[in-house]
């Protein structure tokens, strides 16, 4: 069983666990299938999310008849895409487009700022021609970039590699 591309990310809940509520996290995985249909690979719960989960997900499902993923999209959590190259070595690792604005927004910017800022770069993300993204970054950049360089260096990284994938 060959799937093109996989979704791998943990979610966080909180449960009644022995009459006391505990955080425990359910790692998800989800795959697109060669037919182009989404197809749940399996849901598994643990403490804590770590990279040593992973590669026990990792393990079992390559055990259960996954032999190959094309492009894998996971967060940046420490040792994620050590565990999957171990596992499936022929595989590309994608960090998540989303993880990645909801990071930047969160560490860097200031929360007066949030809204608007987020508002310029759906802008970029939106685009249906690459002409269009790279003019709305450009405006991004003349905006906010004198105020957050470091953010607009993480997007750029990015969306470099999104606008190659622009017709």
């Amino acid at each position: 069983m060959v799937y093109p591309f996989l979704w791998l990310d943990a979610i966080h809940y909180k449960v009644r666990h022995e009459g006391r509520v505990v955080t425990k996290a359910i790692y998800c995985v989800l795959g697109l299938n060669q037919e182009g249909y989404k197809d749940l690979l399996g849901l598994y719960v643990s403490e804590n999310e770590g990279a040593k989960f992973w590669l026990q997900v990792l393990t079992d499902l390559k055990n259960r008849g996954l032999d190959d993923v094309f492009i894998a999209c996971i967060d940046s959590l420490t040792g994620f895409a050590e565990a999957i190259e171990s596992i499936f070595p022929c595989t590309e690792v994608q960090l998540c487009l989303m993880h990645q604005i909801r990071n930047s927004r969160k560490y860097y910017i200031a929360w007066k700022d949030v809204k608007a800022f987020m508002q310029d770069l759906t802008q970029v993300y939106r685009a249906r021609t690459r002409e269009l993204a790279e003019a709305n970054l450009d405006k991004l950049g003349a905006r906010w970039g004198a105020k957050y360089p470091v953010v607009l260096a993480a997007q750029l990284g990015t969306l470099v590699g999104l606008l190659c994938l622009c017709p």
